[in-house]
């Protein structure tokens, strides 16, 4: 009975192991471009087949695709190269606002078999807005006796970008 329980526990943890090294193998590690807002239409964010280990015959023929979770898609994948490119322009202050940071969270989708690759889009912040001050003109009143290094406070102007 004793030698039936052995073989049992050692089937089981054979198993086990077996199941774990098969998900292990398809777990991805994820993938993250960056990118500098206000790009192009038709510029190249990153190589989408290169990057996820497909051959440029698998682009075309299992039909990649890019699914943008905010809604809008800001990036389409050339089936000709296996690249990720910008669809439409990317207004960052307009899609996250004054966060410090800004990701674009993106499904990439291939068929036959179906798989699923979740990457990400930074969008970094260019200066693309001029500061604006409250008041146009600003008067200083600095009297002679003024001590040498004394600082004279502005008010802050209010900047769009981060």
């Amino acid at each position: 009975m004793i030698k039936g329980t052995r073989y049992s526990d050692r089937r089981w943890q054979t198993h086990w192991w077996l199941i774990f090294f098969l998900l292990w193998s398809t777990i991805d590690g994820q993938t993250r471009y960056s990118i500098p807002e206000e790009l192009k239409r038709g510029s190249v964010v990153g190589n989408l087949a290169k990057d996820l280990g497909l051959g440029l015959s698998d682009v075309f023929d299992r039909k990649l695709r890019v699914a943008s979770e905010a809604g809008k898609q800001f990036f389409s994948v050339d089936a000709g190269k296996g690249e990720l490119v910008v669809n439409d322009r990317i207004d960052r202050e307009g899609l996250c606002g004054q966060s410090a940071s800004c990701v674009l969270p993106l499904q990439v989708v291939a068929e036959n078999p179906l798989q699923s690759h979740r990457i990400e889009v930074e969008i970094r912040d260019i200066n693309d807005n001029s500061p604006h001050f409250h008041t146009q003109d600003i008067n200083l009143k600095i009297p002679e006796s003024v001590a040498l290094g004394k600082r004279f406070p502005l008010e802050s102007a209010d900047d769009p970008d981060v």
